[in-house]
């Protein structure tokens, strides 16, 4: 609050104003003592009204009165006859001693006028200059406490009193603290429920010296996030109140803002889920219906017409069982990964892990489906161990090589490497082929669910799209990653990166047995 009058100073600024006034009057006495003999009394009194119209630009309400009575005591004792006496022995100087106590008065009245509307317009200044740099600050908060504290700061600054912020907790209530007193608790709820401002000058609760104010306004539609009580105001200082309830009201944006994005995040996420969902249904009408339709006419023949079958027909829908069941387990197993996967509480059932011995399971498994023996293995001897999954690396290297099979006839490459990224080692399993390769609009969709390139048209091998986004999704929850790379002279590489963990279980075991 702006004080207009500054009737109780400080006894060390009194005497500052007092000091500055004597030397003041006693430069404009000085000044008619020298043109004494040169100009009129008039222009005596003009040196005079000066020194006050500069009293009262500089010093306060009483301070400059007492300036002005001061001036036209001087002018009358130094230099209205009779000199160096207060009387006044002509009607005249009378009335030109009393004409200017009145124009010095009013100067004294203007330049506190303008002293006050400059004060008024400085504070102005000051405080939309902080809306604005709250607002930008604001915009940049990312949780609660964040807008809290920037909050907080903004009153601090603002009032000089005692400020308090409380927002609600995620228990809808207000988290104010136990060592709160009862009286501001009370007046921090009732300010929230009531949805207004209580306090001095209100109207509610005018008797206290403090302002509560909501972070909201339910009587426009919108939500409560907390209140802010300030201490040790004034009544009549309705510019700090508005400028409270401003500050309030950014604040209460900022928070809305904050709970929509949340709420936004959380729709975005279930509209994912629901997308996932109508992929899994996709999978189900398009990819296991015809799997299933050939699995039951060939069964069907078998039972109604084995004895009309020679052996070799026989045989031929045996083989075409047993190939589109496969087919089925495979789509069943990735769909079933993939949903495991994207279910953010899922838990991995990590342990330390020897990637020769994983590797050493998948080629076993392989090698029923690579008669030719194409697949070459480089694996390196004493690689440090990897936390991981193993039932999902084997799985996700399995369907690299599987596809690698599919796609080309040339020998395929499974190389594993160490290799170390902003002081941080990385093991790196990557299956290369020389196949027809991928191209670069495929490159970016093909590890989204149901993606195919081109080279599966090329082909008379099935998939179901979902072998490569399985396989990003648990490189991805092993804090991993699958990249795509075009081969020089022709194929692609597809390269999986995993996290070593400096910290080998040999050596967790020695520090362990160190200890007492």
């Amino acid at each position: 609050m702006i004080k207009i009058a500054r009737l109780f100073t400080s006894p060390g600024q009194a005497a500052r104003d007092s000091i500055f006034l004597v030397l003041l009057l006693g430069a404009a006495t000085a000044c008619a003592f020298m043109l004494d003999h040169y100009v009129s009394l008039t222009s005596q009194a003009m040196l005079f009204v000066l020194a006050v119209a500069i009293a009262s630009y500089r010093l306060g309400w009483i301070a400059s009165v007492v300036g002005a009575f001061a001036a036209v005591a001087t002018l009358n004792f130094f230099f209205v006859p009779p000199r160096w006496t207060f009387q006044v022995d002509r009607s005249e100087n009378f009335i030109a001693l009393l004409t200017m106590l009145v124009v010095a008065l009013v100067i004294n009245r203007l330049a506190s006028g303008m002293r006050r509307e400059t004060e008024i317009a400085h504070l102005n200044e000051r405080r939309a200059s902080q809306l604005q740099r709250l607002a930008i600050d604001l915009s940049d908060a990312s949780t609660a406490p964040d807008v809290q504290a920037l909050g907080q700061r903004a009153l601090d600054d603002a009032f000089p009193g005692t400020n308090l912020l409380c927002l609600i907790g995620a228990d809808g209530e207000l988290d104010s603290g136990p060592e709160l007193a009862a009286s501001v608790r009370d007046g921090l709820l009732c300010c929230m429920k009531e949805s207004a401002v209580l306090g001095a000058g209100t109207g509610r609760w005018s008797d206290l010296d403090a302002w509560y104010l909501p972070l909201g306004d339910l009587r426009q539609g919108g939500q409560i996030s907390g209140a802010v009580c300030i201490q040790a105001v004034g009544a009549d200082d309705d510019a700090g109140r508005e400028h409270a309830s401003a500050l309030c009201t950014i604040l209460a944006q900022a928070l809305w803002r904050l709970r929509l994005s949340a709420e936004m995040l959380v729709a975005q996420r279930e509209a994912q889920r629901q997308q996932l969902q109508g992929i899994f249904l996709a999978a189900i009408s398009h990819d296991l219906r015809t799997p299933l339709a050939v699995v039951v006419g060939a069964a069907s023949a078998l039972q109604l017409q084995r004895d009309k079958l020679s052996p070799a027909e026989q045989q031929r829908l045996l083989a075409s069982i047993v190939s589109e069941a496969t087919h089925l387990s495979t789509i069943t197993e990735n769909t079933l990964q993939l949903v495991r996967l994207s279910n953010a509480t899922q838990t991995l059932a990590r342990d330390w892990e020897s990637m020769e011995e994983i590797i050493g399971s998948v080629l076993a498994r392989t090698r029923q489906y690579d008669p030719a023996r194409r697949i070459r293995s480089t694996v390196p001897e004493s690689l440090p161990l990897v936390k991981v999954d193993p039932v999902l690396i084997a799985q996700l290297i399995a369907n690299l090589l599987d596809n690698a099979l599919k796609y080309t006839d040339q020998p395929i490459h499974l190389v594993v490497s160490m290799s170390t990224h902003a002081g941080a080692q990385q093991m790196l399993v990557s299956v290369k082929d020389r196949g027809a390769g991928i191209s670069e609009a495929d490159q970016r969709g093909i590890f989204e669910p149901y993606a195919r390139g081109d080279h599966a048209d090329r082909t008379s091998q099935r998939g179901s799209g979902l072998g490569l986004a399985v396989c990003r999704a648990i490189a991805e929850v092993h804090g991993g990653s699958l990249v795509l790379r075009r081969r020089t002279g022709g194929g692609s590489s597809f390269t999986l990166s995993l996290p070593v963990d400096l910290q080998q279980p040999s050596t967790v075991e020695e520090q362990a047995g160190e200890l007492p």
